[in-house]
């Protein structure tokens, strides 16, 4: 299981070690999304209730609900590891594998690492390529998207610390390859 914030190369990562290992990759954002990215992509606009939900809400009020809706996703998460601990492999990654869930799963064959990044760095590959071409308000939901971001790591981040969890720090120069290498080295 490959936890974090949002932009610290889960997904990427995760890809990467599923193919070095023969194992399936998932994403816990594939089982529910909540509530999604705040900006618009090629494929697809902001929908209305996402804008409102980051324009409306306080970060920390972001961060409660984001919790609860991990809260709320935990049980299908715990199901799919379980039916993955005994074959075939499973790389699962997502900002829903909290640490304090995480860390009372006693399913045998599996390990734990979350990913962490400077906000700095969470903060440009968020606003990589879409910032500067958008509008004051999409730039306003973004700022509250990275703040959630940082909050959240924040937390994370004091809470794997707390119960002696694997975390690498992915610092901005290095590559996919390394990290991955780095989660194997804490998985082992």
């Amino acid at each position: 299981m490959i936890g974090g914030t949002s932009h610290t190369g889960k997904s990427t990562v995760a890809g990467v070690l599923a193919d070095r290992l023969g194992y399936e990759h998932r994403s816990t954002d594939l089982l529910a999304r909540h509530p999604g990215r705040p900006w618009r992509t090629p494929e697809r606009e902001v929908p209305p209730h996402v804008a409102e939900h980051y324009a409306t809400l306080a970060v920390d009020e972001l961060i409660d609900s984001v919790l609860a809706h991990y809260e709320r996703l935990w049980p299908r998460i715990e199901e799919l590891v379980r039916a993955h601990a005994t074959g075939p492999g499973l790389v699962l990654e997502g900002s829903a594998l909290w640490p304090e869930r995480v860390a009372t799963l006693e399913v045998p064959h599996t390990a734990a690492v979350w990913l962490t990044a400077d906000e700095d760095v969470v903060g440009a590959r968020i606003r990589a390529g879409r910032y500067d071409g958008a509008t004051r308000q999409e730039r306003f939901l973004m700022d509250k998207f990275l703040a959630r971001s940082a909050r959240y790591q924040s937390l994370m981040v004091e809470a794997v610390d707390r119960l002696g969890l694997a975390r690498v720090d992915v610092g901005k120069d290095m590559s996919v390859s390394e990290v991955a290498d780095a989660v194997l080295a804490q998985a082992s």
